[in-house]
């Protein structure tokens, strides 16, 4: 007796999205992106004038928020404000490795919802 084989498992056609959709979504990226832009623009603004003083020694966590903070930067530089975006009297290695932690962190978390796409079930 042969045995049989089974027939493989139809897979369902790819529901195509509506266009509508496409542009609702793109609509909240948008609207998340701005309001992560200008949330960092402020915060950017508060940390320059509390932050970024002579006296004080940046050290490992002054470091993750300057550069987290460094992108957000960015917007006031090109209209003509100057603001300092790195702290010169800072603790050194420890600080320069926050700064790194930092800047990419706030690069994973604005990309990461930028190319964000949702799981198709």
């Amino acid at each position: 007796m042969a045995e049989s084989i089974p027939e493989p498992m139809a897979i369902p056609p790819a529901v195509p999205r509506d266009r509508f959709s496409r542009v609702k979504f793109a609509a909240f990226k948008i609207v998340v992106l701005t309001v992560m832009a200008v949330a960092l623009g402020l915060v950017q603004g508060w940390a320059c004038s509390s932050t970024y003083k002579p006296d004080h020694v940046a050290g490992f966590r002054a470091g993750i928020l300057h550069g987290m903070l460094m992108p957000a930067a960015l917007p006031r530089l090109l209209v003509g404000q100057d603001l300092p975006i790195y702290a010169p009297n800072n603790s050194g290695r420890l600080y320069n490795i926050g700064y790194i932690l930092g800047i990419n962190t706030c690069g994973f978390l604005f990309f990461g919802v930028g190319f964000w796409r949702p799981r198709r079930r």
